[in-house]
């Protein structure tokens, strides 16, 4: 049982069902609509491209991952589980998810979860040891799904579907800045090259500003686009003032780690705020 257990915290369950909820974000939101046997097969295989992208990631930061305080209890870092079962698991997932969503959803989906899966496992993970740009690069796959959702409904890749792309793409930056600043020792013990311990804290503190105002401006072309009215117009406007507040008042903060704490909670209470009020505005 704990086997099972363990096999499953490898896909990352959290993450993955935060992604999901994007995914069907963007499939509510597409001119169109899916069967339900389609949703489900498309949602199931989005959850596995996500889950193989994440285990393979968990087998190859395995070493890594034991010197980090908040990775250490992982199965493979903690030998619960081994190594060989978590690539297994993960190239079983990609072989069969990828090909599934091409054949059974449309072309232009399977092609962007195979980039996610790609992007994230053979970019992004092995570049986190030389570079802090690998933050930019590990952005991509995580604003995809909610493209995805767009795609599987249009079978196209429109602006509107960018939009929503360019809102992920763009929170995640200062979400993980944030992330960044208050483990910054962690990262660099277990020699992760972030943005703070390579540029520094003012240089983070810039960049998380400045993402959060590009956040802030895409977010409200969602309505100029259609996919939304004065309700989330409202909301973008003041959920954006906040987030853009909580990232430029780490100028004046002296205390780094209690500036990006802060910023991480708005970043969640940001995202989650925003997509509830695209959903009401949407009903």
């Amino acid at each position: 049982m704990l086997t099972v257990r363990d096999m499953i915290a490898l896909t990352k369950p959290r993450i993955t069902l935060m992604v999901l909820v994007t995914t069907a974000g963007g499939m509510w939101l597409a001119p169109g609509s899916l069967d339900l046997g389609s949703m489900a097969i498309m949602l199931a295989t989005t959850g596995m491209v996500v889950g193989a992208a994440n285990t393979l990631n968990c087998y190859l930061e395995r070493d890594s991952d034991r010197l980090m305080a908040r990775t250490a209890n992982r199965p493979l870092p903690d030998r619960r589980l081994e190594p060989s079962w978590a690539l297994a698991l993960g190239i079983a997932m990609g072989l069969f998810a990828v090909p599934t969503l091409t054949l059974a959803v449309n072309p232009v989906t399977g092609l962007l979860g195979a980039i996610a899966l790609v992007s994230y496992v053979a970019i992004y993970t092995p570049m986190k040891q030389h570079t802090p740009a690998a933050l930019f690069v590990g952005a991509l796959p995580g604003a995809l799904p909610p493209l995805m959702g767009w795609t599987a409904v249009t079978g196209s890749i429109a602006t509107p579907g960018l939009v929503l792309f360019g809102v992920l793409f763009f929170w995640q930056i200062p979400h993980f800045i944030a992330i960044s600043v208050f483990r910054q020792e962690e990262y660099e013990r277990a020699g992760l090259k972030v943005l703070p311990s390579v540029r520094g804290i003012h240089s983070a503190k810039v960049q998380a500003t400045l993402y959060a105002a590009a956040l802030w401006a895409v977010s409200l072309l969602l309505v100029p686009y259609g996919l939304a009215g004065t309700l989330y117009l409202v909301a973008a406007l003041g959920l954006g003032a906040h987030f853009f507040w909580a990232s430029v008042r780490g100028f004046w903060v002296q205390d780094a780690n209690a500036w990006a704490k802060k910023l991480f909670v708005a970043s969640l209470i940001y995202l989650t705020a925003l997509f509830a009020a695209l959903i009401v505005d949407a009903l």
